[in-house]
């Protein structure tokens, strides 16, 4: 796995090629076929890393929420063929599946990561799977007991910031902190499915660079498209976290916000164009200087002029290409006697003057 995930200062790992994750999450639907399709896809369009989500039915939701039947997304309420309850449990991974995919993902040669909704699920996670980092959703970003028992494992923890105010964002970090744990990477996100671009703030990327100095930043997506993740790449994203699909109109929570492996792939090649094209903050030139000299201007003269005439202002111009004198020179000729007859157009050098 990149280092990107190990804690060092922003200056080494703030705007660099990003550790792309593709989030699965639950746009398997429960289908573990679907599940290996994904992840073979997002290795193809160039991911670094897949994550799913780690939870039942009986982590995520307590029996209130199930007894409301209520869901968040329209086009999933008021339906009669299934219930809150039945749809969350047939989205749900098992330990056996969840380990069944990181063994195909360690197979093909893709990170594999989860994001856990409990106790058990996180130890499993680190304990049996050995996932590289614990990701933490924006909804647990205040649950401070859960952040200090994932914080204490050890693992480096990547947080998602969606849905915070500043202080609980510190609070969160601060926490993590007393365990000993610093390997921490901030998630700027917004926890709508999709936001408005309004909504969005990619400029609190850099706000989180200058609060928290020591961390890296990343940028956890859910708009539509590829713009929004390339463009926080500018900003200095060092993570790029994009929900995954293969059809946008599949059935499913998430499909709609999320990116098919041709925008996957887009936003995974042109980060690092980005990356590359954002170079230094120095000032120098990179043309060499057989480029330079065919593209600048020398000091021509604008007529024949004999040998012993004085030339005047009238008497020169610059062109092209400039390997005789540079047009900031020409005030050292003005007034000089001419040591040849110089024909129309000739680059003078001072060789040429007396």
């Amino acid at each position: 796995m990149k280092d990107i995930i190990l804690t060092k200062t922003r200056s080494i790992y703030n705007y660099c090629e990003p550790y792309v994750i593709a989030e699965i999450a639950s746009n398997h639907n429960g289908d573990m076929e679907l599940a290996k399709k994904l992840i073979f896809e997002a290795k193809q369009s160039g991911a670094d890393c897949v994550k799913f989500q780690s939870w039942t039915k009986d982590t995520i939701f307590s029996r209130k929420k199930y007894e409301d039947n209520y869901f968040l997304g329209d086009d999933y309420r008021n339906r009669t063929d299934y219930n809150l309850e039945e749809i969350v449990d047939a989205y749900s991974v098992s330990e056996d599946q969840l380990l069944s995919m990181k063994q195909y993902s360690d197979l093909i040669g893709i990170d594999f990561a989860s994001t856990p909704f409990s106790r058990k699920e996180a130890d499993f996670l680190v304990n049996d799977l050995q996932v590289p980092f614990i990701k933490i959703a924006s909804m647990d970003l205040n649950n401070y007991p859960f952040l200090d028992y994932i914080a204490k494992k050890g693992k480096p923890v990547i947080l998602s910031t969606g849905m915070s105010e500043l202080y609980e964002i510190d609070k969160a970090i601060r926490t993590i902190e007393a365990t000993g744990n610093k390997q921490i990477v901030l998630l700027h996100c917004v926890a709508l499915y999709p936001p408005k671009d309004n909504q969005i703030n990619l400029n609190i990327i850099n706000t989180l660079q200058q609060l928290y100095p020591d961390y890296p930043i990343g940028f956890s997506d859910h708009t539509i498209g590829t713009c929004i993740p390339l463009a926080s790449v500018v900003k200095g994203a060092c993570i790029v976290e994009k929900h995954f699909t293969l059809d946008k109109n599949m059935e499913g929570w998430d499909h709609k916000v999320s990116a098919t492996p041709d925008e996957l792939k887009d936003i995974c090649e042109n980060s690092k164009r980005i990356v590359a094209a954002m170079g230094t903050f120095s000032i120098r030139s990179v043309e060499g200087n057989e480029r330079r000299s065919e593209f600048r201007r020398s000091v021509v003269l604008t007529r024949k002029v004999n040998k012993g005439e004085i030339i005047s202002e009238n008497d020169i111009d610059y062109k092209r290409p400039g390997i005789g004198l540079a047009p900031e020179e020409g005030k050292y000729i003005i007034g000089r006697k001419a040591r040849f007859d110089l024909n129309y157009d000739h680059i003078i050098s001072m060789e040429d003057l007396e």
